[in-house]
């Protein structure tokens, strides 16, 4: 499966039922394409089983409950309609990717209390998010743009609005030759990269921002915990930027991301190191056991 993504072949799950990819179309008023009232999951299937699937439904719809989205639907149907749409496309290595929205209905201000809110589901085949920066680490910007404040957004909803700052740095990133952006947040400490984790490693032990204003995510939380497993020390604090200097070691972490090593972020150097290389190939490991 190639090309465009509104003109491939296969199906995805709208609102309970299963509907022709090219047919999967939303009115041009939809009041999540005009004021972001969007939330969504990134998921990944391995050997026909989506990792951590359950969690992401539930952050799905607590996602949707920090937006006044309330999904009408139940985590078991969401379940079912996930492993559904996969079969249906006959896929068993997948992304898979859950979005819920405020419709087209009589509201089309600011409020959309009176628009349904719909659900779909759409899986398809996606290869290493950032090529093959899992061999010689991948190169990162640094972006203008910092994650806000928890008073300004809801940081920990996995809402489309919160996306637009990290696409406008992933797009900066790209022109100069880097794969993404690491940002930085609203108080100066180092946050995530434009859509994943970032860890770090110095005489041993692990490094990672604590998520007090940004996603804390799925595959983050599962990797603290393999490192602990391993008796890692693993350091959730926050992290000021005179600090790159002195780690020694980087890696990203996210559902597409996986765990990529870090080669480069700005003017500062990591080696692709054993810690890296061992927690990568661990992860692809644990989601394919």
């Amino acid at each position: 499966m190639a090309g465009a993504y509104d003109d491939r072949d296969g199906v995805i799950w709208m609102d309970g039922k299963l509907v022709d990819w090219r047919d999967a179309n939303v009115h041009i008023l939809t009041h999540a394409m005009h004021y972001a009232s969007s939330v969504f999951e990134g998921e990944r299937a391995y050997n026909g089983k989506i990792f951590e699937s359950r969690r992401h439904s539930e952050r799905l719809v607590a996602s949707g409950r920090m937006l006044d989205i309330d999904i009408p639907w139940t985590i078991d149907e969401i379940e079912a309609a996930k492993y559904e749409v996969m079969k249906a496309n006959g896929l068993t290595d997948a992304y898979v990717r859950a979005v819920a929205w405020r419709a087209s209905g009589e509201d089309m201000g600011v409020s959309s209390a009176k628009n349904p809110v719909r659900l779909a589901i759409a899986t398809w085949g996606w290869g290493n998010y950032y090529g093959d920066a899992k061999f010689k680490g991948a190169k990162l910007d640094i972006s203008q743009w910092k994650r806000p404040s928890p008073e300004t957004i809801p940081c920990h909803a996995k809402a489309a609005g919160l996306y637009m700052i990290c696409t406008m740095s992933k797009h900066a990133a790209e022109a100069k030759g880097c794969s993404d952006a690491m940002m930085f947040d609203y108080r100066g400490y180092v946050a995530e990269a434009t859509g994943a984790n970032i860890f770090f490693v110095k005489d041993g032990e692990v490094h990672t921002p604590t998520p007090d204003c940004f996603l804390n995510g799925i595959t983050r939380q599962t990797v603290i915990g393999m490192l602990r497993d391993r008796q890692i020390k693993v350091h959730e604090r926050h992290i000021m930027p005179e600090e790159l200097e002195s780690f020694q070691q980087c890696w990203l972490t996210g559902t597409a991301a996986e765990v990529t090593p870090v080669g480069q972020i700005g003017d500062y150097n990591f080696e692709v190191g054993q810690m890296a290389r061992d927690i990568s190939t661990a992860y692809e490991d644990l989601v394919r056991a």
